[in-house]
């Protein structure tokens, strides 16, 4: 039987003189400020009282019913557990695709690429102004001839393959596309996640080329391509873990990031698109930080707020458009260089809560990734903490365990309450490309990395082995070394490339692009013909800039 309210309140209060006023008395409390990561107060007790005019049925309900806030799915990791993708990618196609297979060896189920600075920033790796960035933070992808060999042997049609990628997305999609066809893969057995979000870049991890429009238009095309030709590929997924890397809130990756997937919607919709045709195609991507508690109420509040808006402002009708499904990683901005081993121990709880808030897919940061790429021992161990949390933990066992929790729901009605309160702010400013170019998101984001730095500066917030608990001991950890003749294996191989290929039709492959750009037709089937005509990546996004320019971002002060 239920109690009101009052009796509620009444019982609370019998319990504050009674109980806790002579225990204070006693022992008083640490005197330390109780916050959550995004320095949010938490107080000493939730109760009923804290849940305001929640109804069950109607905010929380249960797994796999609207607004599926305890999760998409009703039985939960009971019929499958999360896709273990551990993101991977260094030096060469040769040294990427040795790690992919020594991982799936290990009994990952999802690959994840990491690609870098040259390819993520769309230029080939002999131009001068990428020189001495090869393979330092993900894989070299100058041509179809790189991606011919990360892939080699890989069973494109059985696993599933994210890639984080943003300006060149189509380019390197393209490739991924080209291959499965050399190989006779049907399209439509392709599964995979193309991260594709550009407007986060803008407001968080400064990775763009071209200004918002024409990213914009870029974005579209693959999401209309997508539905079209590769059904069961995710054409974009809306990342907020690059804006919490960058030193935001809880709440402010939360609403940024959704803020984000609706003008992703509204221009498809602007395109002539229906919403069922994409949206259930449409994932994310959130980061998985310490606070444990606030985490799994991001990730519910997530859910919930996606499915009434798809609902309620942009008309959609399938229950799989309404499904805000995301990929999570723990917090790579939460490591530490000093004690790396601890970071094992960060990790561990950091995937804990994505798991609790029912991820569909996990990376684990590896223990030596302040210091360096992660050797083969620390990738191990990081996704061995994926396996332990499967298999011995007993989360899995049943759905949404901490759903009902005062605190956790507590929790999450306040990041939708946070939530709203950003999308108001930014439909304020005319929007997200607005915002953008006004500086909002920016500005938003430096003042809680302040605000959080100052906490850990002043002794407020304390961070194992940086303000507390120091040792004076030297990093004893393996390192990574990659093949020291990598680069010169790489631009031997692009220079045969462009020496090989069909010079005339690569040229024309390519003006047929900047006919493409300069129209208003889907650009997806002119680079995918410079792809099969071995067009690199420097060359087509060349193309590109001619036509659209290249974003200058306006000083935030």
């Amino acid at each position: 039987m239920f109690e009101t309210k009052d009796e509620v309140q009444a019982a609370q209060k019998l319990w504050e003189q009674q109980c806790l006023w002579p225990a204070l008395q006693k022992a008083p409390e640490r005197d330390v400020r109780f916050m959550t990561t995004s320095s949010a107060p938490v107080e000493r007790l939730y109760t009923p009282l804290d849940l305001g005019d929640s109804a069950y049925t109607r905010d929380i309900a249960h797994p796999g019913e609207y607004p599926y806030t305890r999760g998409v799915h009703p039985t939960g990791y009971r019929g499958k557990v999360w896709t273990m993708r551990m993101f991977a990618g260094f030096g060469t196609a040769e040294e990427t695709n040795a790690r992919f297979r020594y991982l799936l060896g290990q009994g990952q189920t999802g690959l994840s690429v990491a690609f870098d600075m040259p390819t993520l920033y769309g230029r080939d790796t002999d131009h001068p102004l990428v020189e001495g960035e090869f393979g330092k933070c993900g894989v070299a992808i100058s041509s179809l001839a790189d991606m011919e060999i990360l892939l080699d042997g890989l069973p494109l049609d059985q696993i599933s393959t994210s890639m984080t990628i943003n300006s060149p997305a189509a380019m390197v999609w393209a490739m991924y596309l080209v291959v499965a066809e050399k190989r006779g893969v049907p399209w439509a057995k392709l599964r995979g996640t193309l991260q594709n979000d550009i407007l986060k870049e803008y407001i968080a991890q400064n990775e763009y080329i071209f200004p918002p429009e024409p990213s914009m238009r870029l974005v579209v095309d693959t999401i209309e391509f997508g539905s079209q030709h590769v059904p069961q590929w995710n054409p974009v997924s809306v990342s907020g873990y690059h804006i919490r890397e960058a030193g935001s809130t809880a709440a402010q990756e939360l609403a940024f990031t959704l803020a984000d997937g609706a003008a992703y919607v509204e221009a498809a919709i602007a395109r002539g698109l229906d919403v069922d045709d994409f949206a259930p195609r449409i994932s994310f991507f959130f980061n998985a930080h310490n606070d444990f508690f606030e985490e799994i109420a991001k990730y519910r509040a997530a859910r919930r707020i996606w499915a009434r808006l798809m609902r309620e402002k942009y008309g959609a009708k399938k229950d799989r458009s309404l499904w805000l499904r995301f990929h999570s990683q723990t917090a790579g901005a939460s490591l530490t260089a000093q004690q790396p081993e601890v970071n094992i121990v960060r990790t561990a709880v950091q995937a804990l809560a994505a798991v609790m808030g029912g991820t569909q897919s996990l990376h684990t940061n590896s223990m030596d990734e302040a210091l360096a790429l992660p050797s083969e021992k620390a990738v191990t161990i990081a996704l061995r903490t994926q396996q332990v949390i499967a298999s011995e933990s007993g989360v899995t066992n049943t759905v949404d365990p901490l759903g009902g929790s005062y605190f956790v729901e507590a929790l999450t009605d306040r990041m939708e309450r946070e939530a709203n309160a950003y999308f108001q702010a930014i439909a304020e400013h005319g929007g997200v490309v607005a915002a953008i170019r006004d500086g909002f998101f920016q500005r938003e984001i430096a003042d809680a990395a302040y605000r959080y730095q100052q906490e850990i500066d002043g002794g407020e917030r304390k961070i194992v082995g940086v303000n507390a608990y120091t040792v004076k001991e030297p990093i004893s950890i393996p390192i990574l070394a990659m093949d020291p003749e990598g680069e010169r294996k790489h631009l031997d191989r692009l220079s045969r490339v462009r020496a090989e290929r069909d010079k005339d039709l690569a040229s024309q492959r390519l003006a047929e692009l900047r006919e493409a750009a300069q129209g208003e037709a889907n650009t997806m089937p002119a680079i995918l013909n410079c792809v099969r005509a071995y067009c690199t990546v420097g060359e087509m996004c060349d193309v590109l800039r001619e036509v659209f320019g290249v974003y200058q971002e306006t000083v935030v002060v």
